[in-house]
């Protein structure tokens, strides 16, 4: 019997893993492949803030920045390297929001000793060693490659595929098929690519346009990620063009620095999840069905109170992340924590519920 089942071993899954494990409990990881073996493996994993005028996702996203920096530097140094970040308008109308951040933010901004032809913003942020670091933050958990067909809730004790028993399950599963099938649960899929190439084009910034251009550890430059809303491995029939991906980022880098004697040396490739609000799913899953047979129960009011939904016991959701996984998961994943061990509220904005009441409106 475990404390908590996780299925979907990404940045979020494994930041759940390891605030679960913190308290000393149980948990078994479930993933049909490996940990970050999806979008997480694939990504920059920058740590920076959103820059945009306004916004509940600005504000979070600031909330998560400070807190996920402070949080991989002081428990996983060796998978966090600071660096200065230097984020390049891409035209006028992004450059007038950068100007707009820059007069209203209290986050220490930076010089830039380049001048370029459109506004930059530069402060401190930093890159995770994105597979190193999810599967620092599984260390001590349980994993089980297994992919997960069926979940169903026996006598107080969630049960998994007829095996595997606990008392609470998290679904991490990404933009990749959920074990639920619920209606109003809808996230979309972006196919993200990172390239590793060497280069004597020498780069110490991390550089933010187009595409985003970092230095690793050992020297080498990553450029990634591209984002494709077509290409979906589950769905789509032709297989993905490595060779296409990879030009589509040269291309894109070279607007933003000129890129000499270049050798792809690694692809890393999967697939992100977003929602279609932009705001990430944390927290309990409603049973749509019970919910709409309250008696009484208004869906048509857009102000709804969602504590008078009924959920499915001891089931949650942590999804939706986009691009800002590795920014959101550890504070996320505190929040979740604090939720199922404590009993904490978590904020209507980031609730799965909010989902299902405009689905219920709709309908």
């Amino acid at each position: 019997m475990y404390d908590v089942a996780i299925v979907g071993a990404g940045i979020n899954g494994t930041s759940v893993a390891y605030e679960f494990l913190k308290e000393n409990k149980k948990v078994l990881i479930l993933d049909m492949e490996s940990v970050a073996n999806g979008g997480s493996g694939a990504a920059g994993a920058f740590i920076s803030p959103k820059f945009s005028k306004f916004g509940e996702l600005k504000e979070l996203l600031q909330d998560a920045f400070s807190y996920s920096m402070e949080f991989y530097n002081n428990n996983f140094t060796n998978h966090f390297t600071k660096t200065q970040l230097i984020h390049i308008a891409k035209d006028e109308a992004d450059s007038e929001m950068l100007r707009f951040f820059k007069q209203n933010t209290t986050l220490k901004l930076k010089d830039v000793d380049k001048n370029y032809e459109t506004e930059t913003i530069s402060l401190d942020t930093a890159i995770i060693d994105a597979k190193p670091m999810c599967e620092a933050l599984a260390s001590g958990a349980e994993f089980v490659k297994h992919k997960v067909e069926d979940i169903s809730y026996e006598a107080g004790v969630w049960v998994i595929d007829g095996i595997y028993k606990a008392k609470n399950v998290v679904l991490a599963t990404g933009a990749y098929e959920h074990i639920v099938k619920e209606p109003y649960i809808k996230l979309s899929g972006v196919w993200g690519h990172r390239i590793d190439i060497k280069t004597t084009t020498k780069n110490s910034y991390s550089l933010h346009q187009f595409v985003s251009i970092s230095p690793t550890k050992d020297g080498v430059l990553a450029i990634g990620a591209t984002h494709d809303v077509h290409y979906h491995p589950q769905t789509s029939k032709e297989p993905y063009d490595i060779e296409s991906g990879r030009a589509e980022l040269l291309e894109k880098a070279s607007k933003t620095i000129k890129l000499d004697d270049v050798e792809v040396i690694k692809d890393y490739t999967g697939l992100r999840s977003g929602s279609y609000d932009y705001m990430p799913l944390v927290g309990e899953l409603v049973i749509s069905d019970d919910t709409l047979e309250i008696k009484g129960l208004r869906v048509q009011m857009k102000k709804q109170d969602y504590s008078k939904y009924i959920y499915y016991p001891n089931l949650y959701m942590i999804n939706g992340n986009g691009g800002y996984g590795f920014v959101l998961a550890p504070y996320l994943a505190k929040i979740l924590k604090d939720k199922i061990l404590y009993g904490k509220k978590i904020s209507d904005r980031i609730s799965p519920a909010r989902f299902f009441a405009r689905w219920a409106r709709r309908r």
